[in-house]
């Protein structure tokens, strides 16, 4: 563990909020820290029918829009009901993951460690080395578009980005289950805001995304003595993020209302979906970017069960503008190369010389 991490440990987030690009001036540990914390038992995370969004009803649109703006306007997070992805789908999924990590040795993934592709750090990022500031108990690796063999792209090599022959495959039917997901919701969450839901829909056909599969070891003792957290308190760098509910419980939302945490249980085969830095800054602030972070399950029996999840956070592509939408006051914030925004915010994880300038872009 390196000083920053054992920094990482005990700090907040404003210790870092020189990196932020949108507003976060709310406070809150990075780790859970044990008998520190308030939680909210009260609060309920509204859920969304997507029966809505697909509807050919214009009021079935209008009734959508309201069901998801008012949410993500208040906490930034709700669970996806009736979306249409087989929920056996992700049961496969999660036992893909286990196999993933489980039976591939470390020295085969090394050779494939986090590099910058355009915005994001792609590729395999080692246990308590998901960031620079905090030890994560959590192997991860993120795969973007490149990583999948979905448009053609000449000259693709699927051991380029892959450890092992086969898994391409098996993930990229979450990523074609997901992607007709991606233009209801925002058309959706436009619609609510009062811009034409459709002004997204080119920049957002096609699109880069981080599918990442997240590997959460059983917590040893050891673990549990160091104080460093499952996975930190963090906003995501996105528009949103599609997140299917975990069979192990221990997603945790931070409710800026109160200060308190919630813990967030969805049902099984439902979506958790959540928005980011980047619809935080089009949005000029209406929809936060909410904290969140996994702590240890309310169950402890699960503490000795490793837990997997597969977030996909929507992006745009690096060469796009982020600009506030129109119609929604006085802009806070000023166009920014989607480059330029994403590289400065995620340098608190990678280091300063991670971010992107603009005589660099």
């Amino acid at each position: 563990m390196n000083d920053k991490q054992n920094l990482g440990i005990k700090a907040s987030n404003q210790d870092f909020n020189q990196f932020e690009q949108v507003n976060k001036a709310h406070q809150y540990r990075l780790a859970e820290s044990q008998g520190a914390e308030e939680f909210d038992n009260e609060f309920e995370i509204t859920s969304c029918d997507m029966r809505l969004a697909f509807s050919d009803n214009a009021a079935d649109h209008a009734a959508f829009a309201q069901q998801i703006g008012q949410a993500m306007e208040r906490i930034g997070f709700v669970i996806l009901t009736n979306h249409g992805v087989d929920p056996e789908l992700y049961l496969q999924t999660e036992t893909a993951i286990h196999r993933f990590f489980e039976t591939i040795p470390e020295t085969v993934r090394r050779p494939y460690l986090a590099q910058r592709h355009g915005s994001v750090n792609q590729g395999y990022f080692p246990i308590k080395e998901t960031t620079i500031i905090h030890p994560d108990m959590v192997e991860g690796w993120v795969f973007c578009r490149r990583a999948f063999d979905l448009d053609n792209q000449p000259g693709y090599q699927e051991s380029e980005y892959w450890p092992a022959t086969g898994y391409e495959k098996v993930f990229r039917k979450v990523v074609l289950a997901h992607e007709p997901l991606i233009l209801p919701l925002m058309q959706g969450m436009l619609r609510y805001l009062g811009v034409d839901p459709h002004c997204y829909d080119g920049k957002l056909t096609g699109t880069n995304f981080g599918f990442r599969l997240n590997y959460y070891p059983a917590l040893e003792q050891a673990h549990l003595e160091s104080g460093a957290g499952r996975m930190l308190g963090h906003e995501d760098v996105d528009l949103f993020t599609l997140l299917p509910a975990s069979s192990v419980d221990g997603l945790q939302v931070f409710n800026r209302e109160n200060h308190k945490w919630i813990r967030l249980q969805a049902p099984p085969g439902s979506i958790i979906l959540n928005t980011g830095d980047y619809m935080q800054r089009i949005s000029n602030d209406r929809f936060p970017s909410t904290t969140h972070r996994v702590g240890r399950p309310t169950d402890q029996s699960l503490w000795s069960k490793a837990r997997v999840s597969f977030p996909m956070a929507v992006y745009v592509w690096e060469q796009e503008t982020l600009e506030v939408l129109p119609g929604l006051g006085k802009p806070k914030y000023p166009p920014v190369s989607a480059l330029q925004f994403h590289t400065a915010i995620t340098s608190k994880y990678y280091g300063e010389d991670y971010a992107v300038t603009q005589s660099d872009d």
